[in-house]
């Protein structure tokens, strides 16, 4: 699959590249897996002088080991003594920096927390000796967001303040799985739309889709659950490690929330104990969850509510880890009559975030979001306010459009449009078949 959509984070890293001049730049990369953190700073660094170095699960002295002999090789120089520790590793690298201009890629850089977690005052002590004198540019990519977070963001870390920039890359957005559907000669508004719903636009489901030529609804369907599926495995593999000991409870409450279970409370009773600290981590710590308020709501409110943000993790709670035993059976055609008798009621809310996250990428509104009332009276899918330009666009979303009445729609938000009362306002209705227009009539 060619590299899609990360023009601006290439920018970006070569503006840094110009600045290594007697001087080092620490970039931080992270994001969920396979979000193609470690294809970007490989584009990146081609026709470069490129050190990388992989962290792998081992003993601290079989990669430091590892490492050695991969720093010979690249710069066909001895290294005497047996080095052990990755401080020392370190220092002959930032050593090498001194006299040439080098990349340097440590990735999943928060693997040294298990490894050696000592090892994070030492890149700082050799970062701050050397910094100034050397001409590296380090770059750390990690997938744990939670200890990439803690590693560079916690003021108690030694490593705090030290990254010149930290880059968090997203999914890709809706537009641009138009343009690789449109590549391959198969885009259909429905087409994106299965995709959007199953991959949320990470990289990696993309790739897997298209080198197996799935485009449809049905095709993606059946490639998802059978028995040698790349997809069935991936939430517990990319979470276990993000929850450790814990992960019981928190699959516990994001299977409740992939089934629109939103409150806190409804959660907690379901489950019979208090899962406040835990929604919080999910939002904070995490990443994986989104806190959202009614367009509106002042920011201490108290209605709000809870969902999963990650399209992929969200399905797969609902269809893989819900039906888990069904699956552990190969009982796959279970699953599929389920998705018969539910897939259109899940795919609802998913259209309206498709159609928020196209206005937001189009750059035009200050905000974008849902709005209701309390006892989630008066609900609406879609508030687009410009502020610069005084308009507010209200929007109704429905797989099938022609069950949408305006009328009603203006009716539910009397109270809303109370704030903007100067402002001039629209009211439409949106369905599956105007995912193109909407793309295009949005400038994307």
């Amino acid at each position: 699959m060619k590299f899609y959509a990360r023009e601006r984070e290439l920018e970006i890293l070569e503006t840094q590249y110009k600045q290594v001049r007697n001087t080092s730049i620490m970039t931080v990369i992270t994001g969920r897996r396979r979000i193609g953190k470690t294809s970007l700073s490989k584009l990146y660094s081609k026709g470069k002088k490129t050190l990388y170095l992989f962290v792998s699960k081992k003993d601290e002295v079989l990669l430091c080991e590892e490492f050695t002999q991969a720093i010979k090789e690249k710069f066909d120089i001895p290294i005497y003594g047996n080095v052990r520790r990755f401080k020392d590793v370190f220092k002959i690298i930032m050593d090498i920096g001194q006299n040439e201009k080098i990349i340097v890629i440590l990735d999943e850089f928060q693997e040294f927390f298990q490894i050696n977690r000592s090892v994070y005052s030492d890149v700082q002590n050799v970062w701050d000796q050397y910094k100034n004198t050397s001409n590296i540019h380090l770059i750390c990519i990690g997938s744990v967001y939670s200890l990439m977070t803690k590693i560079f963001k916690d003021s108690k870390e030694p490593l705090f303040g030290r990254a010149d920039r930290v880059m968090y890359l997203k999914p890709f957005p809706p537009h641009v799985i138009k343009e690789i559907l449109e590549d391959e000669n198969r885009y259909s508004n429905e087409n994106l739309f299965i995709n959007y719903l199953l991959t949320g636009g990470v990289p990696r489901y993309q790739e897997i889709l298209l080198a197996n030529k799935k485009f449809s609804e049905e095709e993606i369907l059946r490639f998802y659950f059978k028995v040698d599926s790349p997809f069935i495995e991936e939430g517990r593999t990319i979470l276990i490690e993000e929850f450790g000991k814990e992960y019981g409870t928190y699959f516990s409450i994001l299977e409740l929330l992939s089934e629109g279970r939103t409150s806190r409370s409804e959660i907690g009773s379901i489950l019979e104990k208090d899962i406040g600290g835990y929604l919080e981590k999910l939002v904070t710590d995490y990443n994986i969850v989104g806190k959202i308020k009614p367009i509106g709501a002042k920011p201490t409110g108290r209605i709000q509510k809870y969902c999963i943000s990650d399209n992929f993790l969200k399905f797969w709670f609902r269809y893989v880890y819900k039906y888990r035993t069904a699956i552990e059976n190969n009982n796959y055609e279970y699953i599929r009559n389920k998705l018969k008798e539910t897939l259109k009621s899940y795919s609802g809310p998913i259209l309206e975030k498709l159609y928020q996250e196209i206005y937001r990428n189009s750059g035009k509104y200050m905000e974008i979001g849902n709005y209701w009332e309390k006892g989630n009276q008066n609900e609406i899918d879609i508030v687009c306010i410009d502020e610069l330009n005084k308009r507010i666009k209200i929007a109704e979303v429905k797989l099938n459009k022609d069950k949408i009445n305006i009328t009603e729609l203006k009716e539910k938000s009397q109270n809303l449009i109370k704030n903007y009362k100067e402002y001039e306002k629209e009211y439409i209705g949106l369905g599956l078949q105007d995912i193109d227009h909407v793309v295009k009539n949005e400038g994307l």
